[in-house]
């Protein structure tokens, strides 16, 4: 059976609402958390972005949930030595039950320092030295390296669980897939996909465990989910590239101008049937997915985690 856990959205919620929902998420049953990382939101609409290890290390205190982040970029706006002190700082905190999800970043975050945006090919080299480089640190021993990105200078992590963290690889198409079976102990993505899935497990992933993350906007009234479905997060729905390639919040939200409110109502459960919300968890479960993460969109809350508690929920329960 599919784990189902909660999507903490470090774009749209404050470090106090996400800690809030963290708790109500444990309560009403949802077994594990996923939490973003970003330097900006997709868009002004979200409106936030806290620094997710300062909020991780508030989790810690307040839920006994697994954690994963979903996903940090680990090679331009950070160097990996700083990432793998603060996942081995994670771990500690959580007991072991942490996740280092990592991916090769979109420009909307790496972009701050004024570094070149390299060709994906280049990205993808970038991201393996500093898995390699986080994996080395992680045994506790001192390191140096001295790589094609990186250099480290008899760097050594103290502060860490006896086991290293595991790395799962977030990857949206084949070419990142193949990468993640490669490399990762674990495959991340946001779409139920069972051809990624298939290409991850065939290139070296096996069992490995394949997350995945999903949005709704749980609303008494469907008009109105979709309504704030649509102005937060229509960015889901752009085309190609662009949500790697678009520079700052104000772009996507000029170009989500372009995508129709029916886009959106396609991918997003809106509204209070909790079989339309089981029935979007359930394509994941279908495409092959081990662990689903669900955000809620909308402002009500209460009333997203009510009906989960009492209707979806135990429908991908034993």
């Amino acid at each position: 059976m599919a784990t189902i856990g909660y999507f903490l959205s470090c774009e749209q919620y404050t470090p106090a609402g996400l800690i809030e929902q963290a708790k109500r998420a444990e309560d009403a049953g949802f077994e594990a958390l996923w939490i973003s990382d970003h330097f900006h939101p997709w868009n002004d609409e979200q409106g936030q972005s806290p620094f997710v290890w300062g909020v991780i290390g508030a989790l810690s205190q307040v839920t006994s949930l697994p954690v994963s982040t979903a996903v940090t970029c680990p090679t331009m706006r950070i160097h990996p030595a700083i990432i793998a002190q603060a996942a081995a700082t994670a771990a500690v905190q959580l007991d072991g039950r942490f996740v280092l999800g990592v991916g090769s970043g979109e420009l909307l975050n790496e972009h701050i320092f004024g570094d070149p945006w390299p060709s994906v090919g280049v990205r993808l080299e970038m991201l393996e030295e500093a898995i390699e480089v986080i994996r080395l640190l992680h045994r506790g021993d001192e390191v140096s390296h001295h790589g094609e990105h990186y250099e480290v200078q008899e760097a050594r992590i103290y502060t860490r669980t006896e086991q290293p963290v595991p790395i799962y690889v977030s990857g949206f198409g084949p070419q990142a897939a193949e990468f993640a079976g490669r490399i990762g102990d674990g495959f991340c993505t946001t779409m139920p996909d069972a051809e990624l899935v298939k290409t991850f497990r065939d290139s070296g992933g096996g069992d490995k465990p394949v997350q995945a993350g999903t949005k709704v906007s749980w609303d008494r009234d469907a008009d109105a989910g979709l309504d704030a479905a649509h102005r937060l997060w229509a960015n889901e729905a752009l085309p190609g590239q662009l949500a790697q390639t678009l520079p700052r919040p104000r772009d996507f939200m000029a170009a989500s101008t372009l995508v129709p409110r029916d886009m959106v109502a396609e991918s997003v459960a809106c509204g209070p049937d909790a079989d339309a919300h089981a029935a979007q968890v359930r394509q994941y479960v279908e495409a092959g997915v081990d662990e689903i993460y669900v955000q809620q969109i909308g402002p009500d809350l209460d009333g997203f985690f009510t009906s989960w508690q009492q209707d979806v929920l135990p429908q991908f329960q034993g």
